[in-house]
């Protein structure tokens, strides 16, 4: 596993040149909007800031025909702390890195697995349609074998 922190508050995680996540941790701040991710991503994580009295003109999005082949998540930490351990494509364990209250993480490669170390609540956003079960693999990772709650 390598950690790039390319400034303070954004860190990519990434494992054999491929990019596992992005986090962006609650102290991130800059006063510019700024994308982490590559336009090539079918997930994109951007921080907006905007002073009182800017105005974004109304707009739509137009029909866009894209093609996803791997779902990706972003999971915004509302209230807790998270272990979130990573995986590479191979399902091989490569480390793992806490989330907080106010963090974000876009798990967008390899696999993940949590260990809730505090009572949380997480936000999630991913593509759709949810197609349940059909749309993961489940294998025995380096998590508690504990009861699962999740959809």
């Amino acid at each position: 596993m390598v950690k790039e922190k390319v400034e303070e508050g954004i860190e990519y995680i990434y494992s054999g040149g491929e990019l596992i996540s992005i986090i962006l941790r609650s102290n991130f701040h800059k006063d510019e909007i700024t994308f982490f991710t590559p336009d090539t991503l079918s997930q994109q994580l951007g921080y907006l800031p905007h002073k009182k009295g800017d105005i974004i003109q109304a707009h739509r999005h137009i029909y866009n025909k894209r093609e996803v082949h791997y779902t990706q998540e972003v999971l915004f930490v509302k209230k807790g702390k998270v272990k979130v351990n990573l995986y590479d494509s191979r399902k091989k364990y490569i480390g793992s890195e806490i989330i907080q209250t106010g963090d974000f993480i876009l798990l967008c490669g390899g696999a993940h697995g949590f260990e809730f170390l505090e009572d949380s609540i997480l936000i999630e956003i991913k593509q759709g349609p949810y197609t349940g079960e059909q749309d993961k693999e489940r294998f025995q990772g380096v998590e508690n074998a504990g009861e699962e709650k999740e959809r």
